[in-house]
């Protein structure tokens, strides 16, 4: 399954490169790409729309770095409040996965009241 990620999934991804460790935009366009075995692509114009809003937020932090040959390029890093941000959004994230796999037939449990 090869797609495009959505406006809501991206957020998530970033966060997660980002636990990572630094990077500038592309460098974390081509980490998802390569972690997803390049199942997960960026579609054009998404990622710094994306950026712009988490560093808007707080949730990562933007640093313009000076490059020794070409221009500068700013060079992004999670702040703490993204880190509790990521764990949230994760956990999220695998809640619904299960729904969703529980909806397929597939062995997640059922939380809350059980079906009749």
């Amino acid at each position: 399954m090869i797609r495009d990620l959505t406006k809501g999934d991206l957020p998530l991804l970033v966060l997660a490169v980002l636990n990572e460790g630094s990077r500038h935009g592309y460098a974390i366009a081509r980490e998802i790409e390569r972690i997803s075995d390049n199942a997960l692509s960026m579609r054009e114009g998404s990622l710094y729309p994306a950026l712009r809003v988490l560093e808007t937020d707080g949730m990562i932090v933007g640093k313009w770095e000076i490059q020794p040959v070409g221009p500068a390029r700013k060079v992004y890093s999670l702040s703490d409040k993204g880190r509790a941000e990521l764990a949230r959004r994760t956990e999220d994230w695998r809640r619904y996965a299960s729904f969703i796999d529980a909806v397929l037939g597939g062995k997640g449990g059922k939380t809350g009241e059980q079906a009749a």
